[in-house]
């Protein structure tokens, strides 16, 4: 049992850990070497620095800085964060359970290049198969993805049809060894997705090469789950894919946080630090109160 998990190893998520360790807090940061500030060249608006810096280093900086303060790092892909009593984080490969949780994932980059998909959204096309995986009970539904997070998804699911399947829309299927032979229960489809189509609701989809097959409902899970997905499924505000906070970055859940670009329309590294130093502030009074 951890203090707090913080998804994400960006500047907001860093910088709430240097307050949350500082506050003797015990502090896990989950997260992956895809930050786009690791495509950053040159850093030259960030306040404190002589010369220009990479966004590399500056991330490679603030890592060494939180680990030498007492902090816990993991690479590892968050599949899905659940609540009781404490925040269950689910991982590629394991589970880990704190008192509060901060999402600083960063906005969602995912491109989906098919026609209509946001034409159904709503109307057939889901991002949350705990939020309307009950209306498609044995009808047949399709997950759009091609790592653990679709085969996550579709084990979800299995509660509600049994009539699922992958469609990885031209991808390989890439699985970590804890979900490969989850993969098997489901039909695998990797042809390309041009258009889906329908009147009113989704009603088929179609392949690259000219076919096509009917379906009832697509729940898209494509690449890695973002904070927007995490906070969709928990029930959190949003607005759009910002998730909504208030003064000290919690959300309407109690003991849930976020910070950086995933509660910000303004997306630059001083609102990130700054957002995540607000959000470890209050997490550690929030843990200390309880």
């Amino acid at each position: 049992m951890y203090d707090v998990i913080i998804i994400g190893k960006g500047p907001a998520g860093m910088s709430a850990a240097l307050y949350t360790v500082r506050s003797n807090l015990t502090t896990l940061i989950i997260g992956r070497n895809d930050s786009r500030l690791l495509k950053a060249d040159k850093i030259d608006n960030y306040f404190g620095f002589t010369e220009t810096i990479s966004g590399k280093q500056l991330l490679a900086s603030g890592e060494q800085q939180v680990k030498r303060l007492g902090a816990e790092i993991i690479e590892d892909e968050v599949i899905s964060v659940e609540k009781d009593d404490y925040f269950n984080v689910v991982t590629s490969n394991g589970r880990f359970t704190s008192k509060a949780l901060l999402l600083a994932t960063g906005q969602a980059n995912k491109v989906i290049r098919i026609e209509n998909l946001v034409k159904f959204e709503g109307k057939g096309v889901s991002y949350c198969s705990t939020c309307d995986g009950f209306f498609y009970n044995n009808l047949r539904v399709g997950v759009l993805g091609n790592k653990d997070y679709a085969v996550h998804e579709a084990l979800e699911l299995l509660t509600y049809t049994k009539n699922i399947t992958i469609y990885t829309n031209g991808k390989k299927l890439e699985l970590s060894s804890k979900y490969e032979g989850d993969a098997g229960q489901f039909r695998l489809e990797t042809r390309q997705i041009s258009k889906l189509d329908g009147t009113d609701f989704l009603q088929r989809l179609h392949f690259s090469d000219g076919t096509s097959e009917e379906l009832d409902g697509l729940f898209v899970a494509y690449e890695s789950a973002s904070s927007a997905d995490f906070a969709r499924k928990m029930g959190i505000v949003t607005d759009g894919n910002t998730i909504v906070t208030d003064g000290n970055q919690q959300t309407n859940l109690e003991g849930l946080f976020a910070a950086g670009d995933c509660a910000s329309s303004f997306r630059q590294i001083s609102i990130a630090v700054g957002q995540g130093a607000a959000a470890g502030k209050a997490i550690s009074d929030y843990v200390k109160s309880l």
